[in-house]
């Protein structure tokens, strides 16, 4: 079975604003690993093409360890993440609704942007 490759990523578009989910984000990429801050605003930036900034990943941080969704160990001067319990189950209710809100417009994108094909306006 052939998989579809995967399009080269793209720069934001300028109709609209796609910073959001940022806490959505957070939780997702700790699900696959424990990371520190700048770990995790780098593998958010694979993602959206943009890095948040010290000012936006560290209080959404703090928030969500706020909340009990993570913790963090200190390990000298850098702070590495992981979700707690509570937090994985906040991604799965989370990741739940997100299908929910965008499923279908997901699988409408994917027919779009293999249409189209790779992006050059970055």
């Amino acid at each position: 079975m052939s998989e579809e490759p995967e399009p080269d990523l793209c720069c934001p578009p300028d109709c609209c604003d796609m910073r959001g989910f940022l806490t959505f984000q957070i939780l997702w990429e700790l699900s696959r690993d424990s990371l520190n801050g700048q770990q995790i605003a780098e593998r958010i930036a694979e993602r959206r093409g943009t890095k948040p900034t010290p000012g936006t990943i560290y209080p959404a941080l703090k928030e969500l360890k706020d909340r009990g969704l993570i913790v963090g160990t200190r390990d000298g001067r850098e702070i590495e993440y992981s979700l707690t319990d509570l937090g994985r189950e906040g991604l799965d209710d989370a990741a739940r609704y997100f299908y929910q809100l965008f499923g279908d417009i997901l699988e409408e994108c994917k027919e779009i942007v293999f249409q189209i094909g790779e992006c050059n306006k970055c």
